[in-house]
């Protein structure tokens, strides 16, 4: 049951590709007012730039050559705006590779997003494995074909993105005002632990992507990465992994075991949560809360995983949580993201 004063207004709408059927495009209201939702977790991939590292895709849903089917969904679920990134596959790639696979994709992203510029935004790729790379990819990224900022994994072939030498990527994050989404990737803790991650379940993913980030965002905090680059941007994928769930250990290592923190942080590490960005995609009304009582509704974004199955309900997923003023559920429908990302809300 919906909370009073929120809600959908179904208005019809054809859609403006080709050959697409009429779709029902529905919009989403909180307190008498229509607001502008933003997925901040959108997925697609470019196959010209996959085939240079000789792969391919596992689903054409993740095209944006014919996206028709992805904005009858949008339109069905009540998402005005995807924020598309591609999962990073490419960081054993040599440098020469990477340079010309991560133009090939930046300069297709542009082309999508300018093909339907009311409906997607886009993350850069970059090659972090060669940072001072990453860092002009991210600058041309922004400038050239006006993406958004960066999506990164949770690591790059086993090194953490607390490492110095990421340091020039984030710094040009910082400067440019980047919002930096981090994801999880099939070459990050899943590939390190296999044997604990076998057998039933799809523990590489239920337990591995998660995990992956969580690490990744404590290594950020527990480094002094965030102190480093106070005013960067990060947005964490699956809310944060299990990190906003049990952030309160990260206090308690710092009193009970203290030799074990070699870096002097500025803070406690709870207090990072806050200049942190998280999506929703924690699947039930108590995590959603939960979630926004560790970190602030501030910093809770609208995230999907399209075209992945995990959900179809994001939108209800905030209308639905208790305890969320109609002011919070703006923000985190898109008030927050539109913000984070440059987009305008009217």
């Amino acid at each position: 049951m919906e909370p009073s004063g929120i809600g959908f207004v179904g208005c019809e709408q054809t859609s403006k590709t080709p050959g697409a059927p009429a779709a029902r495009r529905r919009e989403v209201v909180v307190g008498g007012r229509r607001v502008k939702t933003i997925d901040v977790h959108a997925h697609c991939a470019v196959p010209e730039a996959m085939a240079l590292m000789g792969r391919s895709l596992d689903t054409d849903k993740l095209l944006m050559t014919s996206p028709a089917e992805r904005l009858r969904a949008m339109d069905e679920q009540g998402i005005d705006v995807e924020a598309l990134s591609i999962n990073p596959y490419w960081y054993t790639a040599e440098r020469d590779v990477a340079r010309k696979l991560v133009a090939i994709q930046n300069e297709k992203l542009a082309v999508a997003c300018a093909a339907h510029p009311d409906r997607f935004v886009a993350f850069a790729s970059v090659a972090l494995q060669h940072p001072d790379l990453a860092a002009e990819q991210l600058e041309e990224g922004m400038k050239k074909y006006g993406l958004r900022g960066a999506g990164i994994g949770g690591s790059v072939n086993g090194e953490e993105l607390s490492d110095p030498k990421f340091h020039p990527f984030w710094a040009k994050a910082e400067q440019l005002g980047a919002l930096v989404f981090i994801h999880p990737q099939a070459t990050g803790v899943a590939a390190e632990i296999p044997n604990r991650l076998k057998g039933s379940g799809g523990l590489d993913n239920t337990i591995g992507n998660p995990l992956e980030t969580t690490i990744a965002l404590s290594h950020l905090i527990f480094e002094g990465t965030l102190d480093r680059f106070p005013g960067v941007k990060i947005c964490a994928a699956h809310g944060g992994g299990y990190l906003p769930s049990y952030a309160a250990r990260s206090d308690a290592i710092c009193t009970t075991f203290p030799s074990r923190s070699t870096i002097r942080l500025r803070k406690k590490p709870t207090e990072y949560l806050r200049q942190l960005y998280f999506d929703s995609l924690v699947f039930t009304p108590e995590a959603l809360r939960h979630l926004v009582a560790e970190t602030g509704v501030g910093q809770i974004v609208m995230g999907t995983d399209y075209p992945y199955p995990w959900t179809s309900t994001s939108v209800d997923h905030v209308l639905g949580t208790p305890g969320l003023s109609d002011a919070d559920r703006v923000a985190i429908l898109g008030e927050t993201a539109a913000k984070l990302l440059g987009i305008k809300l009217s």
